[in-house]
């Protein structure tokens, strides 16, 4: 759970500060409650690795999980209940639905995207493109909703873009210096923008294509490469519901998508003292 401590400390401190002037006021330092998380709305929930690991601030706190992480809750269904210090419980309100919210609507639209994929042999997955310091979550949520995750980050897989291209001065000698400092297990794969790219990475030697914004009857010729060359494709590039639809009749291996995670939205929850 690699940062979750850390990324969490780090939100209660921005909330909280000092203390909780209000609840302080108000509550004597025994006063206790019962408090439910509920959804307002179906999602696919996302929430418990942050609900666990926010326990370990709040000693006075125990908590039920009715909804764990992956299972669909109806609107108006209870997620979790929480029971102690009333002023520990308004406390981590806010920081617990923030994370909560979140990662559920990962994975609410994650799922979605899972959804109208069924029937084929494509995997949807994540990319980079997450909340800074949120990356080991929001790969979490898209796990979550049924989604696979890309490289982590830069350190776990090749992925030749266009900015390594023009640096380089081609696809050729890009694909030949990562081949030369890197050990035989690790797969190449090259970003193409049309099929003249596709067929100088196929050439020398790439795993994989990333087949980055082309249109329809492009990547249906690139698909007809595979009866020639032993690669992945990977499709990317303005991944919205609507383009999943389309591109889910294709030959093609993966679909990566960078609105699963910085466009997901929130799911609308509450917590109430009962």
């Amino acid at each position: 759970m690699e940062g979750i401590k850390e990324i969490i400390a780090l939100a209660l401190k921005e909330d909280i500060g000092h203390g909780d002037i209000t609840s302080e006021s108000i509550f004597e330092k025994n006063h206790t409650s019962n408090a439910v998380i509920k959804a307002k709305q179906d999602c696919i929930v996302c929430g418990e690795i942050v609900l666990r690991e926010i326990k370990n601030f709040f000693k006075n706190i125990d908590f039920t999980v009715f909804k764990k992480d992956g299972e669909s809750a109806k609107n108006g269904d209870i997620i979790y209940s929480l029971q102690g210090n009333t002023i520990e419980l308004l406390k981590l309100e806010r920081t617990l639905l923030n994370f909560v919210q979140r990662l559920s609507g990962i994975a609410t639209t994650t799922n979605k995207f899972v959804e109208e994929l069924k029937g084929t042999n494509i995997k949807l997955l994540d990319t980079r493109k997450t909340t800074p310091g949120m990356r080991y979550l929001e790969k979490y949520a898209v796990k979550t909703g049924g989604g696979f995750n890309h490289r982590y980050g830069l350190f776990d897989g090749i992925l030749i873009k266009e900015n390594h291209i023009k640096a380089a001065g081609s696809i050729e000698k890009a694909v030949q210096m990562c081949r030369k400092n890197n050990h035989h297990l690790i797969k190449i794969e090259v970003e193409v923008e049309d099929l003249t790219q596709l067929e100088e990475a196929l050439k020398v030697g790439a795993d994989g294509v990333l087949l980055d914004n082309m249109n329809n009857k492009d990547i249906e010729k690139a698909c007809t490469y595979k009866n020639d060359y032993n690669f992945f494709i990977e499709v990317s590039g303005g991944i919205t519901i609507e383009r999943i639809k389309e591109l889910k009749y294709f030959d093609i291996d993966y679909i990566s998508s960078g609105y699963i995670t910085h466009s997901a939205g929130i799911v609308d929850l509450t917590m109430l003292i009962i």
